[in-house]
């Protein structure tokens, strides 16, 4: 990989795109990108994954040159996987098959902002090209219905694991922490977790999400419950230690409580015939069921980690179908 500081020579830049039947978007994306794109990059190819959409690309898809782009492929899984693992399986492609310097992931939808495709280059060069740059989401699009659940998932997962969230996909990763992503598994769950999970070096852009050009977003409620519940999976050795700990702590609370009862039926005049024997009873089986459940999960928490499931670097190619070249740059008549 090159050397990359504010007055490095422009970048070998590979962009990926998961598309999922938005090719209505892709178009626009893509000359918008270019343009922002230009003195920032020296070469711009572009790699669609294509989520097994059921609409296939228009033929006539780029009308003219795309400024600033000199390819665009499109890579075809052999079936749907959902935008995580289409961004998983083609870092991994990129790893293995390509030569970049750097690769900016976004969506093909024009949600990701294509200014800000060019400020997270510019901020990946300021940086020497050491860490993987993230876009943070300050303001969002969406209806309040949506904000509403994201903000609970926020909010959800500080409490389960300790690391606040405002990002997702939209980044751009240095070519050599790709090697480091084709080995983490929990990228095949969440992307944006895997390399909090894999302590790579990263840090935040400010950013506003855009609107999309086309159609509406196919995240809906119950894939962002999906999403979320993906991402707090990647920590789950975090989750299953805090919820162990909280769980002592409510048994000790109710340890108290239950020596109180015996306290007060055994010491006072308080206590209603009867009352102490439910109380007594009731608190037992609450220890009772936390103590299941906290040992229950530390057992799965040690099995998962004796066993190693998908693995980007060795398991991508099961699920690449075929490969297409959707546009390449006519060279200017002499």
């Amino acid at each position: 990989m090159a050397n990359m500081n504010p007055t490095a020579a422009p970048l070998k830049l590979m962009i990926l795109l998961p598309i999922y039947n938005d090719w209505e978007c892709l178009p626009i994306l893509l000359e918008r990108v270019g343009r922002c794109l230009a003195g920032q990059a020296d070469s711009v190819q572009v790699l669609l994954v294509d989520d097994c959409s059921d609409q296939p690309p228009p033929a006539n898809l780029f009308n003219g040159n795309l400024p600033h782009i000199s390819q665009v492929d499109c890579l075809r899984m052999r079936r749907n996987m959902g935008h995580q693992r289409a961004i998983a399986i083609g870092l991994t492609y990129i790893h293995k098959e390509r030569e970049c310097d750097a690769v900016l992931v976004m969506d093909a939808d024009g949600e990701d902002k294509p200014e800000d495709a060019g400020r997270l280059v510019e901020q990946l060069q300021k940086t020497g090209g050491r860490q993987v740059i993230f876009a943070e989401r300050i303001r969002r699009s969406e209806r309040r219905l949506f904000r509403a659940g994201y903000f609970a998932y926020r909010v959800l997962h500080r409490l389960l694991t300790g690391i606040p969230v405002r990002f997702g996909n939209f980044s751009i990763v240095p070519a050599h922490q790709l090697a480091t992503l084709a080995v983490v598994s929990e990228a095949w769950n969440h992307y944006a977790a895997s390399v909090l999970k894999a302590r790579i070096p990263f840090s935040c852009m400010p950013t506003n999400r855009g609107t999309r050009y086309f159609g509406k977003s196919k995240l809906n409620f119950t894939g962002l419950v999906a999403h979320g519940i993906s991402a707090i999976a990647v920590f789950a050795e975090v989750v299953g230690v805090r919820v162990i700990l909280s769980s002592l702590a409510l048994v000790l609370m109710a340890s108290a409580l239950l020596l109180v009862v015996v306290g007060i039926r055994l010491f006072t005049e308080l206590a209603i015939p009867g009352w102490a024997t439910n109380a007594v009873g009731f608190l037992f089986v609450i220890v009772l069921q936390i103590l299941t459940v906290a040992v229950s999960l530390t057992l799965g928490i040690f099995f998962t980690r004796n066993s190693l499931n998908f693995l980007p670097a060795r398991d991508y190619s099961y699920f690449i179908g075929e490969m297409q070249t959707l546009y390449q740059c006519r060279p200017s008549p002499a």
